[in-house]
């Protein structure tokens, strides 16, 4: 089945880029779509209806712009909207959540950590999952302050360093073995992270699953594009300097207010 529509992808800002760099290397043929709402970022410290109407408006946005599946590439989006978002439109969606199954699936300590926002940590969903692990010791810890640090482009920041060192070091010393990332942001804070952490210690994020459930749902319900090298989209609704340093400089940004 052909479909040619572009798929859509939205994040709180630029973190979610994480995850359309994922899609678009495994489906380099489909054009996408990529919103960033910067301004309303961080997701994590609002409410759950104040979440669920920015990602209705998102969707809409996206909508509008013909999109046949819409991936929801924020945490804290998915933990606290998706069901309501499934329900109110007719299209399709892919969440994106903490990957704590295979961490605790594969953990010898039986102690893993995860970084996440405050959203995404007091989810109903996230609790739900994390529910199914009763034999793993889950030691949680609020990314404060690391968002918006990324949406100003201090990835490398003493500020960031800081920060993710003292986030760090109480789950170093419970013994973890695996840190499961719980925001899409977070990626772009590996190499950092790794400077921190151990050798032993493995990072898990969702970009990879995302990007295979994508590719499955594309095939099995929605279609697959057949044009190829179409150039992705991007738009913010803030500066779009930093956006366009996460990507490279290798695409236009285009902001627009929405």
């Amino acid at each position: 089945m052909i479909n040619n529509k572009p798929i859509g992808i939205f994040d709180s800002g630029i973190g979610g880029t994480s995850i359309w760099s994922e899609i678009h290397q495994l489906l380099p043929d489909e054009k996408t779509i990529y919103l960033a709402d910067s301004k309303n970022a961080p997701y994590g410290q609002k409410s759950k209806a104040e979440i669920i109407d920015l990602s209705c408006k998102n969707t809409e946005f996206l909508l509008d712009m013909d999109c046949k599946l819409i991936v929801v590439a924020c945490n804290t989006a998915t933990t606290n909207a998706i069901q309501e978002l499934r329900a109110k439109y007719d299209v399709p969606f892919i969440g994106i959540e903490p990957a704590i199954k295979p961490a605790a699936t594969h953990s010898k300590t039986q102690t893993i950590g995860i970084l996440a926002t405050q959203g995404t940590l007091n989810s109903e969903l996230f609790h739900k999952t994390s529910e199914k692990f009763h034999d793993t010791k889950i030691i949680e810890q609020v990314g404060h302050g690391l968002v918006p640090l990324i949406e100003k482009g201090k990835i490398n920041s003493p500020e960031m360093i800081t920060l993710l060192r003292s986030y760090l070091t109480p789950m170093i010393e419970a013994n973890i073995d695996y840190l499961v990332l719980g925001c899409s942001h977070y990626p772009y804070l590996i190499p950092q992270i790794k400077n921190i952490l151990p050798a032993q210690i493995q990072i898990i994020d969702s970009g990879e699953a995302v990007a295979r459930q994508t590719q499955n749902v594309l095939k099995d319900k929605v279609g697959l594009s057949n044009i190829k090298n179409r150039a992705p989209l991007f738009y913010t609704n803030a500066d779009p300097k930093v956006l366009s340093e996460i990507l490279g400089n290798q695409y236009e940004v285009i902001e627009k207010d929405f």
